[in-house]
């Protein structure tokens, strides 16, 4: 590894925090969710990692489903858009997926599938966040179809919360209602919950859960709350120094010389920028940690480096570690100072930052 910016991950704090999920709801089944490659952690690792204990997985696309299939996952795994064309419902055969449905014309194609499929079908129903769903007026039409299906072994009733994350929202109680309403009377599991709805929602905790975000150990909410459970972060994001210099008061660095020293400053540049995912609208004063001191970025973020005031490590050199976020520098912290949250740091970093894992035996 020749450029020394990578990403740690603990698979035993994923671990870790997916039987946190399993027992928010004892007796329910959970749903690891590993889209977007799960949020940058690497979907094939963490997968492994979770091979023993996860109920299923859940993705985003085919090609996501088939790279797990590939790399040697025998768990079900839930494709959460559905198909989205016929090469689609051809591979919910061939590698033996299941899927959501969220509109009318995705269960038309589900009835195209060969007799010999045996598939389970999660309904998705719009009840307040009108993104996906099928409409309230048409699920127990579209409920009874999919039951009758040869190909179809259960269906899954569920929905999705647009406020979960802000416990307290009147929407959230207004979805629970509408989803309710809608389903009564009607067999299957039901699932609603996501790792936000999961922590704070104890009336959406039903058959089955859908931890994601909590799985890596980063809180989907903005405040803590009360009685919140102890997530164990799962990425450190990682460089090193490979220049120091002094610059003068008065001097300025980096692209449109938008930081001016305001007195003699030793100036660190790191190997990360854009080009790793790094987002370029960090904020002057975005904390970063030296050799373990709380240090801060300078001027702007460039594409493959980018700049630290050192006057809180006077000791760093080039070889002298950096973390972004990690262990005594928690990513809720840090999102708002890069203008983001979370979910978007992890799943934004490029194939240029080397993940390297830890806890691989379980």
């Amino acid at each position: 590894m020749s450029r020394k910016a990578h990403a740690i991950i603990d698979l035993n704090a994923i671990r870790h925090n997916y039987q946190l999920a399993r027992k928010a709801r004892p007796g329910g089944r959970t749903v690891a969710v590993v889209k977007a490659n799960a949020y940058g952690h690497g979907a094939l690792a963490v997968a492994h990692a979770l091979a023993h204990d996860a109920d299923a997985f859940a993705v985003a696309s085919v090609e996501e489903a088939v790279e797990l299939r590939e790399g040697g996952i025998h768990q079900p795994i839930l494709l959460l858009e559905g198909p989205f064309d016929q090469a689609d419902v051809e591979a919910i055969h061939a590698y033996q997926l299941w899927t959501v449905a969220h509109h009318a014309a995705q269960v038309d194609a589900l009835a195209k599938l060969p007799t010999a499929t045996r598939t389970q079908v999660w309904l998705k129903i719009d009840s307040g966040m009108h993104r996906l769903g099928v409409p309230l007026d048409q699920v127990s039409a579209l409920h009874a179809r999919l039951c009758a299906m040869p190909q179809v072994t259960e269906v899954v009733l569920m929905t999705h919360f647009a406020c979960a994350d802000e416990p307290g929202h009147a929407l959230n109680a207004r979805q629970l209602e509408a989803f309710t309403a809608a389903t009564r009377g009607l067999e299957g599991p039901r699932s609603l919950a996501n790792s936000a709805a999961l922590l704070s929602l104890p009336a959406a905790l039903a058959d089955w859960q859908r931890p994601g975000l909590m799985l890596y150990g980063a809180s989907p909410f903005e405040t803590h709350l009360p009685d919140y459970p102890t997530l164990q972060p799962a990425m450190s994001l990682c460089s090193e120094l490979i220049a120091v210099r002094e610059v003068s008061a008065g001097e300025t660095v980096g692209y449109g010389a938008s930081w001016t020293a305001s007195q003699p400053t030793r100036v660190g540049t790191v190997a990360m920028g854009y080009g790793d995912g790094l987002h370029r609208q960090a904020r002057p004063g975005t904390p970063v940690l030296v050799d373990g001191h709380r240090c801060t970025l300078i001027g702007r973020v460039s594409m493959d480096m980018v700049t630290v005031d050192l006057s809180a490590a006077p000791a760093a050199q080039p070889g002298s570690p950096i973390v972004f976020w990690g262990p005594g520098l928690p990513i809720e912290e840090v999102a708002p100072c890069y203008q983001s949250i979370p979910y978007t740091l992890t799943t934004c970093l490029t194939p240029r930052v080397h993940r390297v894992y830890k806890g691989n035996n379980q």
